[in-house]
């Protein structure tokens, strides 16, 4: 562990300024229309999510914001976002992320989606790029878990369990992502992205999307 690897916990952490504890991705529709009823159910949910969906997707972005062009990538991240729900989520997130650390270090470094703002941060930090990925998606299911225990609703210690057994995911997923190419991008999570749609015209909403 290096000073580098715990300044990018910090960046990650839910105490971090990024807004992410206000974003469900899609989650609080899944549980109010009865897919996500339970430990299983989420698992499941978030499984296919972090392989198919916007977990690897995110990855993949942020392995190559990681060695530059980030111009680019961003303008991709944005016309790969499958609804504009989605699209706020990763946009003001990045925002935030970005503004944070330009306040905290005296970079400058412009709002970007999350991926892509995550690296272009990252990348001063010298870390191995799958480290970098690894904590990124443990932080991403971390949230998504968090927000599961409080609104399923589930213990504390049945949530943790289900992040607890997604670790060897997450672990193979970062090293994937670490070695995909641009041409990997793409996502067939059409229920994570159908939950955020349905989100938006949701009666009752906490979160964003």
């Amino acid at each position: 562990m290096t000073p580098a690897h715990l300044t990018l916990i910090q960046w990650l952490s839910p105490a971090f300024p990024t807004g992410a504890f206000a974003y469900s991705h899609g989650l609080e529709a899944a549980i109010a229309a009865g897919a996500v009823r339970d430990a299983t159910g989420l698992e499941t949910w978030l499984s296919n999510i972090l392989t198919y969906g916007a977990g690897f997707q995110d990855a993949i972005l942020l392995s190559h914001a990681l060695e530059g062009e980030c111009d680019a990538l961003d303008d991709l991240a944005r016309a790969l976002q499958p609804c504009a729900e989605r699209l706020q989520e990763s946009r003001d997130q990045g925002a935030a992320l970005s503004r944070t650390v330009a306040g905290m270090t005296g970079r400058p470094l412009p709002p970007r989606l999350l991926p892509v703002a995550l690296g272009e941060a990252a990348a001063g930090l010298c870390l191995p790029k799958t480290d970098v990925l690894a904590l990124f998606l443990q932080a991403f299911a971390g949230n998504i878990v968090m927000i599961a225990i409080r609104h399923v609703p589930l213990g504390q210690t049945e949530g943790q369990a289900v992040l607890h057994r997604l670790t060897p995911r997450v672990h193979a997923l970062a090293r994937d992502a670490a070695e995909a190419p641009l041409d990997a991008l793409g996502s067939c999570a059409l229920a994570g992205d159908m939950a955020a749609l349905d989100h938006e015209i949701q009666e009752v909403r906490i979160f964003r999307t």
